[in-house]
């Protein structure tokens, strides 16, 4: 990937698969569905709809929506009330911004060098967290 990502390349959205490895609980969560996105005034919404795996228990419906605001910095991706979360370059391999979040501490990394399929990775931790979360994307 030569250039720099923008909203239009997302568009209209992406199959995903997660594994979270929890060492705190002492499990693997899975998950897997569908991250959508669509337009609006200042960007992308990005809506993940889909089916979370915990062990011994019957699957359970797991949402989550964002915004994506894209600039000549990268993407600064917001909670959907507009609190700010984190921020990225769309563009090859790198780490997005840390979120500190009461005692938790989230830190993820991006990587978009075999886009159109991509994958962000998170590590957690904190008194109550500790668990490492990867995200593979794969065009719909």
């Amino acid at each position: 990937m030569a250039e720099r990502l923008t909203a239009e390349d997302f568009l209209p959205g992406f199959r995903f698969a997660r594994v979270i490895e929890d060492a705190h609980a002492g499990q693997v969560v899975r998950a897997e569905g569908e991250v959508r996105f669509r337009r609006d005034d200042a960007g992308l919404i990005y809506e993940e709809s889909g089916q979370m795996h915990l062990p011994g228990q019957a699957p359970l419906q797991a949402e989550r929506r964002y915004l994506w605001r894209f600039d000549d910095r990268g993407v600064e991706v917001l909670f959907d009330d507009g609190r700010p979360f984190h921020r990225f370059d769309p563009e090859g391999q790198g780490a997005g911004t840390d979120h500190p979040c009461g005692a938790d501490y989230y830190r993820v990394a991006y990587d978009f060098t075999e886009w159109p399929c991509w994958r962000a990775v998170w590590r957690v931790t904190g008194p109550r967290k500790d668990y490492e979360s990867r995200t593979d994307y794969a065009p719909l």
